[in-house]
């Protein structure tokens, strides 16, 4: 029997995801003026979840690529198209507002070597990694226009995303404007990263194909950087003027992967938001691997 003290005190400390919540809390109130969200679900431990404000819609900025990149490999499995098909590359998008044409600008991308293959054909499977592992626009608004934002949508409700949402491609000003913009909580990235990695996106080769299209991400500045040196991260970013985001998939050594998003908003330093999500990812860290 466990005497009336013992109890008490038990019931007065905090369980390992109340302290990383209350930790979580603590770091976030030391920016004024942020919006975070964040989710956390152990892939090896159902308990050991946690999300905070992660139904708080944001601008999806280029997190929206993983449901892109997803259908985009439904599509593929159900013989709809070719991850080997050439696409004439060419920089001319249509407006969803009116559909007016407008072009990217290569030194807004962060892939602007692609746009030295205008007018050439590039194969699908080259234009998903591109989307993916160097956040390429242009990759991303050709891939878009084989696939159907509409498409997307459809396929990120019936893998349990309830609320996020895929209108356009990106640098639609005129969208912008208008407020027609992708978007996305924490909870629904979560959701979609589970789905990849417990092989249910797609058909198992494609998911595998995801996951290694994910672990090749060049842009490491955020969650990984939380991380002790070579742990795999299978992830993506997102990032537009005041918004920072990182979604991943963390495999620590030894043990059950956990899925980690952190999304970020109203913080006009760059390096602030990146640092929060940094101090973020450590301490996630350190909880699942304790």
């Amino acid at each position: 029997m466990l005497s009336t003290a013992l109890l008490v005190l038990l019931a007065a400390t905090p369980s390992g995801s109340d302290s990383l919540r209350a930790g979580l809390q603590a770091r976030i109130a030391q920016v004024p003026g942020a919006s975070v969200a964040i989710a956390y679900r152990h892939l090896g431990d159902a308990k050991d979840a946690l999300y905070l404000e992660a139904d708080r819609s944001f601008h999806a900025a280029s997190t929206m690529k993983v449901p892109v990149m997803i259908e985009l490999f439904r599509q593929a499995d159900a013989g709809k198209l070719s991850l080997e098909q050439p696409v004439t590359l060419a920089n001319q998008f249509a407006s969803i507002v009116d559909g007016s044409p407008f072009a990217l600008d290569a030194k807004d991308d962060e892939d602007a070597s692609l746009y030295e293959r205008l007018g050439q054909p590039v194969p699908v499977r080259e234009l998903v990694e591109r989307m993916i592992t160097r956040s390429s626009n242009l990759a991303t608004n050709t891939v878009i226009a084989l696939v159907d934002p509409k498409r997307v949508t459809q396929t990120l409700r019936s893998l349990g995303a309830r609320q996020m949402t895929v209108l356009r491609g990106v640098e639609d000003g005129k969208a912008y404007k208008k407020g027609l913009n992708n978007t996305t909580t924490a909870r629904d990235l979560a959701t979609l990263l589970a789905a990849i990695e417990q092989g249910r996106a797609a058909s198992p080769a494609s998911t595998q194909a995801m996951r290694s299209i994910l672990l090749a991400q060049e842009l490491n500045q955020e969650i990984p950087a939380g991380l002790p040196q070579g742990t795999p991260v299978a992830h993506k970013t997102g990032q537009i003027s005041g918004v920072l985001h990182d979604a991943a998939i963390v495999y620590p050594s030894g043990r059950a992967p956990y899925i980690l998003v952190v999304l970020t908003s109203g913080i006009p330093d760059e390096q602030v938001a990146r640092t929060l999500i940094v101090d973020v990812s450590r301490r996630v860290y350190a909880h699942a691997t304790r």
